[in-house]
């Protein structure tokens, strides 16, 4: 009744799944064939269709793992910090250094998948949705001008995409990473709330 996908993975299938994310990060994912793959990871073809039923599944099921991890890990770090503005800045940093992990390939790769590419936006949308509530506490503790934070969220949003599709980082001439840790450094520094000195 339980299909192989659902049960619980063993350690070695744990392994194997952290060792294909490592490759995949570093050369992509388009140019390899499921006999490439078992090669380079020194395993059986049919090792990997216990994972998934197809490369194109397995890529989807590495992609998503990559995302979920990177999520995990950021927010790992966020929840240690109690300032509204050092949060932000942790969260795009956490981003920036997560993606500084993927090369350009399976950026393009991810990209041009549109399985993988629908993992990428919704981390995109739950990026701006992070940035929202980050916002809308600021602004209510009085850290951040008052601002609408719904717009400048998605206004982040729009830049996340633009990162995230590569139009951004295309015309700018800038890496992924360094789009998000700009990206920090314009709303924090936009967010900015004056105080007066007595």
């Amino acid at each position: 009744m339980t299909s192989i996908a659902r049960r619980p993975l063993t350690p070695r299938q744990v392994d194997l799944l952290g060792r294909l994310e490592t490759l995949v990060l570093a050369e992509g994912f388009a140019h390899f064939t499921l006999d490439d793959l078992a090669a380079r990871l020194h395993c059986s073809k049919s090792t990997l269709y216990a994972l998934a039923a197809s490369k194109e599944q397995l890529a989807v099921r590495v992609v998503g793992r990559y995302f979920k991890g990177a999520a995990q890990r950021i927010e790992q770090r966020v929840s240690e910090i109690r300032d509204v503005r050092a949060r932000v800045g942790t969260y795009l940093a956490g981003a920036a250094e997560e993606l500084r992990r993927a090369s350009a390939q399976f950026i393009a790769d991810v990209s041009a998948f549109a399985p993988t590419r629908s993992t990428y936006e919704r981390n995109a949308r739950a990026a701006a949705e992070r940035i929202r509530s980050f916002i809308q506490e600021g602004v209510k503790e009085g850290v951040f001008r008052e601002v609408h934070a719904t717009l400048v969220a998605e206004m982040a949003g729009l830049l996340i995409e633009g990162i995230q599709t590569g139009v951004l980082t295309r015309r700018a001439g800038v890496t992924d990473a360094e789009a998000f840790t700009a990206l920090g450094e314009l709303l924090l520094d936009g967010l900015r709330r004056e105080r007066s000195q007595a």
